[in-house]
């Protein structure tokens, strides 16, 4: 029920029962007023009464008393008079006529204690007022009773009974209630019409401030509110208009912003409040996943809280993350699929040798192939149940495309996967710089800890990865080997060819050193000409194996020089961890002690570290 129409029930319901209380209120005063009147009157006629039989028993005429109380009976308002006479008259005067005997108990009552009763009697011709007054001896006045009768002063000699009808005041009352009842009801009818007109405006107002913040909680600021009045329900619509012009304004603007923000606009239809909530949400959770990325370690941890952003708070299960190596120009698949260095799955593998031929990585744009169908002509779908689409967001860094997300998207949930990808985009737009910061601290660590000439890893990197090898190789309870290399009177080749010379046979070493070993082996160049090898997972005799490979390849090798070729030769010692030594460095020493075993003995050599050779050699070293 609405307000205007609960006002006006509460008031008709007010108004009504103010009516009734009005009606009975006006009854039962009508009925005192009436019953006032009719004892008033009742007394006055027995006051009559007793002064005319007083006045006959002076005049010798009580005989023609019923005459007498006959005339009372006609005056208006009286119906009936009656003389009941009490014991001492009828013991002195005798009984009288037969009407003037007690007719009932309430005439014997009275006239036993002397007292007025006073009561409403009904009969056929309506209710009447019946009175019956005690006629007491008294010698007050003149003349006084007790001259004619011989009786006791207060002797109750006897009642009148005195009948006064009812009916024409009950109906004058009834009548008069009416009117004041009809009366108050028009006049409360006329006031609750005012009443209604009065609310009239406040409720037009109310209903419309009502449909304006109901459309205001759906997005819409465009309602305002009718100005009926200049009073303060007037001051109220026009404080209304003014908040929602100001929320349209300046919402809007908001709106506007944060959609340049995301890349996204919104919709005209579209819950503006809503849209704006969501988007400035998506802000504040992409900064925040920005200072987490901050604090990763590394670009890999990076890679991989992107991926489960991907999944777990957009529930892509299917997705690549590719990094572009600017420097080879091919794709490398970082995570596919919430696996961390997955081969790749969803591409043509023609982008891990050419990342000109990904379409987002050559143009810097995002590929929407659920917009536009075969954009890409590089996507395979790897789905054997169900068909799949796919959109790829390239990460812009300093200006070009650094990596590369691809959602892969089932067909059936392809519209609001796109629907998200403004929201990715802001992720990926926070992800851009941090991931750049990351790769080039890592370049820049990686930088700091290779040979600039070689590109080999140099002996700060050695001491860096000390650590985590041992640790790995007790873990697993294998054995690694060091191989300590030396080329053979490396110094005659600078002092004679020049440091050129000598530059590029480090080169030409460093090369058949890095086809002789595998790639979870360690190179370092750890000092001058002098070289170390870390076989992972490999024994002194396997060790003794490859040095003998590495020398039999230095030795073969000629190197061009100007005017002439060069060949040279290597010396190599061996040590095995921790077979010779439970610590790194002390492994090292004997690897160079085996090193030094092999030059005294004549070099282009392998030796293999034994216990006599550090006896021999300990303190000399």
């Amino acid at each position: 029920m609405r307000l205007h129409t609960k006002t006006l029930v509460f008031f008709s319901i007010l108004m009504g029962s103010l009516v009734l209380v009005l009606g009975a209120i006006s009854l039962y005063s009508f009925q005192r007023f009436s019953l006032y009147t009719a004892e008033r009157h009742a007394r006055s006629v027995a006051d009559s009464v007793k002064v005319g039989l007083t006045e006959s028993m002076v005049n010798g005429t009580i005989g023609k008393r019923p005459q007498f109380l006959d005339r009372l009976a006609t005056v208006p308002g009286v119906e009936s008079v009656r003389v009941v006479r009490g014991p001492a008259v009828t013991q002195q005067f005798g009984p009288g006529f037969a009407n003037e005997r007690p007719a009932d108990a309430s005439d014997i009552r009275v006239l036993t204690h002397g007292e007025a009763i006073f009561n409403v009697v009904e009969k056929k011709n309506g209710p009447v007022f019946r009175a019956i007054i005690p006629y007491t001896a008294t010698s007050q006045g003149l003349p006084h009773c007790l001259q004619c009768h011989a009786v006791n002063e207060g002797t109750v000699l006897g009642a009148i009974s005195i009948d006064i009808p009812q009916g024409e005041v009950k109906r004058q009352a009834i009548f008069a209630t009416a009117i004041i009842s009809l009366s108050v009801f028009l006049v409360a009818l006329l006031m609750l019409l005012a009443l209604g007109r009065l609310l009239r405006p406040l409720m037009d107002t109310a209903d419309a401030v009502s449909h304006v913040v109901n459309d205001a909680v759906r997005g819409s600021f465009s309602g305002r509110v009718k100005q009926h009045s200049s009073d303060e329900v007037g001051e109220i619509a026009g404080n209304v208009n003014r908040l929602m012009e100001f929320l349209d304004e300046h919402l809007t603007t908001i709106g506007r912003r944060v959609g340049d923000l995301m890349g996204q606009h919104q919709q005209s239809a579209g819950n503006q409040l809503v849209a704006t909530t969501e988007m400035v949400e998506s802000l504040v959770e992409a900064s925040q996943f920005k200072q987490a990325i901050e604090e990763d370690q590394n670009k890999h941890e990076v890679y991989m809280r992107l991926g489960n952003m991907l999944s777990e708070k957009y529930d892509f299960s299917l997705f690549s993350i590719y990094e572009v190596a600017s420097s080879k120009n091919r794709m490398l698949p970082i995570v596919v699929d919430g696996e961390m260095n997955a081969p790749c799955r969803w591409c043509d593998q023609q982008i891990l040798i050419d990342a000109g031929a990904c379409r987002a990585k050559r143009t810097g744009h995002e590929v929407n192939a659920v917009d536009f169908p075969g954009l890409c002509t590089m996507f395979r779908d790897d789905g054997k149940e169900e068909k799949h689409t796919h959109i790829c967001l390239p990460i812009i860094q300093s200006g070009t495309v650094g990596c590369v997300v691809q959602m892969v998207i089932p067909a059936d949930q392809a519209q609001l996967a796109r629907l998200l990808v403004p929201y990715i985009a802001v992720y990926l737009r926070e992800t851009a710089p941090v991931l750049e910061g990351k790769r080039l601290m890592e370049h820049l660590k990686e930088s700091s800890l290779r040979d600039a000439m070689t590109g080999l890893y140099n002996r700060r990197f050695l001491e860096e990865y000390v650590t985590p090898l041992v640790a790995t190789n007790q873990r697993r309870q294998s054995v690694f080997s060091i191989l300590m290399l030396d080329l053979d009177y490396f110094k005659q080749v600078n002092d004679t060819f020049g440091h050129e010379a000598g530059d590029k046979v480090l080169k030409a070493l460093a090369d058949i050193l890095q086809k002789s070993v595998r790639s979870s082996d360690m190179l370092v160049r750890y000092g001058g000409e002098e070289f170390v090898i870390v076989l992972v997972d490999t024994s002194a005799e396997m060790a003794l194996q490859v040095a003998e490979k590495i020398r039999a390849k230095v030795e073969e090798t000629k190197i061009p020089l100007p005017g002439t070729v060069l060949q040279k030769t290597i010396s190599i010692g061996v040590a095995e961890f921790p077979t010779d030594a439970d610590t790194f460095w002390q492994v090292i020493k004997y690897a160079d002690v085996a090193l030094y075993e092999a030059k005294s003995r004549g070099r282009n050599r392998v030796e293999r570290f034994t216990p006599d050779m550090w006896k021999e050699t300990g303190e000399s070293y």
